[in-house]
């Protein structure tokens, strides 16, 4: 009887160390998880605030200015326009047709 009382003394220990264990695991799963979607809550909001930036940077208005303040281009007129015209290279004997 005493074998059996032991027994189940050392089955009960062991099991309330396991439940112990596990809360611990579960808590700590769970406050990684939490940092986790934190974080993702930041990088999303982030993203966010990059998308609006890069719309105001691609504004019309905004190309147009550095177009002409950094690269110095102006507007097309045809004043200034240079046509350029690529000639065909002819064949060498129009006249004959090859093989005859």
């Amino acid at each position: 009887m005493i074998r059996l009382n032991l027994m189940l003394l050392l089955a009960v220990i062991a099991s309330a160390f396991y439940l112990v264990h596990t809360q611990y695991e579960s808590r700590r799963l769970y406050t990684a998880l939490d940092r986790s979607q934190a974080q993702s809550r930041k990088l999303e909001s982030e993203h966010e605030q990059l998308q609006v930036q890069k719309r105001a940077q691609a504004t019309p208005a905004r190309v147009q200015q550095l177009a002409t303040r950094q690269l110095q281009m102006r507007p097309v007129t045809p004043g200034i326009t240079q046509y350029v015209t690529v000639f065909e290279p002819q064949p060498a004997d129009a006249t004959t047709t090859p093989g005859r």
